[in-house]
């Protein structure tokens, strides 16, 4: 077993030995290297806007079983393409396709996925300058294009 440096001009030594153990640490590698950044379709946003592609339906994860409602969505900003989660009950009656939709994050560990919707990352909050969630209470009606 190494010991550490120690004595009057052990500090060099010292840091170099920090500085090679904290590449070790996940956190700060994703932290120096910006790979949050660089993955994120969102670039570091919080929400962001698109152009729904197209409906789908995605089946949850072991134990539970039913369709979860998706939509295919295409960022302005950057041409990417995601997959976002449309909440609530009856919310794809008022999605259609080359509606332009808000989406943000979903709210997952570290950014990923959460609960038993494989790989969505993301959960649509308006339609076309709507509140996803008044249209689904009754509050305003869709607005046409």
């Amino acid at each position: 077993m190494s010991k550490k440096t120690s004595g009057i001009n052990a500090g060099k030594k010292l840091l170099r030995r920090r500085k090679k153990a904290r590449w070790k640490n996940i956190n700060y590698k994703r932290r120096i290297l910006d790979l949050k950044k660089k993955s994120d379709p969102l670039e570091g946003a919080s929400q962001a806007s698109g152009i729904v592609l197209e409906k789908t339906q995605l089946e949850a994860k072991q134990p539970h079983s039913g369709l979860r409602k998706c939509v295919k969505v295409q960022l302005i900003k950057n041409g990417r393409q995601v997959t976002a989660y449309l909440p609530g009950d009856g919310a794809t009656k008022f999605v259609d396709e080359h509606d332009e939709v808000m989406i943000e994050c979903i709210g997952g560990a570290k950014g990923r996925a959460k609960g038993d919707i494989p790989g969505v990352r993301w959960t649509v909050i308006k339609v076309n300058d709507q509140s996803l969630q008044a249209l689904l209470s009754g509050r305003i009606e869709k607005a046409r294009k």
